[in-house]
């Protein structure tokens, strides 16, 4: 039997990077967000978002994109949003 090489054979867990605008009262402006978290498929992530931001009081969201973060970032909020899903949080950062 060959081992194949491929995505679905990680050793580290996927993290991903939602990109989202949430509305915390009806008919309210947009907040800007990112959202890290580690999930088997971006289903999964799909739904693990919209919860916690259900859960943070978040009335409606729009999630704009989906990606895999590849590396740890550099940078804060990100540096500590990403160590955070790493250890099974979601992380929610806001920009106001």
């Amino acid at each position: 039997m060959i081992n194949s090489d491929n995505d679905n054979n990680r050793d580290e867990p996927m993290v991903f990077i939602v990109i989202a605008k949430a509305y915390e009262t009806e008919g309210g402006e947009p907040i800007d967000l990112h959202v890290l978290l580690t999930a088997p498929d971006d289903d999964t992530a799909v739904r693990l978002t919209l919860n916690a931001l259900s859960e943070e009081g978040f009335l409606e969201a729009d999630l704009d994109q989906i990606g895999m973060i590849t590396g740890a970032p550099d940078e804060e909020p990100h540096a500590s949003a990403y160590q955070g899903a790493l250890e099974g949080e979601v992380a929610i950062i806001r920009f106001a």
